[in-house]
């Protein structure tokens, strides 16, 4: 596996981590379709979360956040509009989607941003 690769996953396992002691649900990680991969889905109380995680090792070449840009949050909205077709049999009053930035350094213990409702 890649260091970037590596990287990445030992993110999403920390926003999973941290999604689970922030009271959400967390119930499919790294779901796939035609479109697109979602990294996770998770439900807060009532709503679906549809969650972006991006993990970097420093902000060097910017911030995690900056990789959200207006084409992926356009894709997240195409990836969830899937993901509630595949589960039809489960209703959701409100979906949303969170993205959670996260800076890993090498030498040192992780910093975890978690915006909620960003579309």
């Amino acid at each position: 596996m890649k260091a970037k690769d590596e990287l990445g996953q030992r993110g999403e396992d920390l926003a999973a981590e941290h999604l689970a002691r922030s009271g959400y649900r967390v119930v499919a990680r790294n779901w796939r379709c035609p479109v697109g991969a979602i990294d996770i889905v998770a439900h807060d109380g009532p709503t679906l979360v549809i969650v972006e995680v991006k993990t970097r090792r420093s902000d060097a070449f910017g911030h995690p956040f900056e990789a959200i840009t207006p084409a992926k949050l356009r894709r997240l909205h195409l990836l969830g509009s899937a993901w509630l077709a595949e589960h039809a049999e489960t209703r959701h009053p409100e979906v949303r989607v969170d993205v959670l930035g996260i800076l890993w350094p090498e030498y040192g213990e992780p910093s975890i941003q978690h915006l909620r409702g960003v579309c």
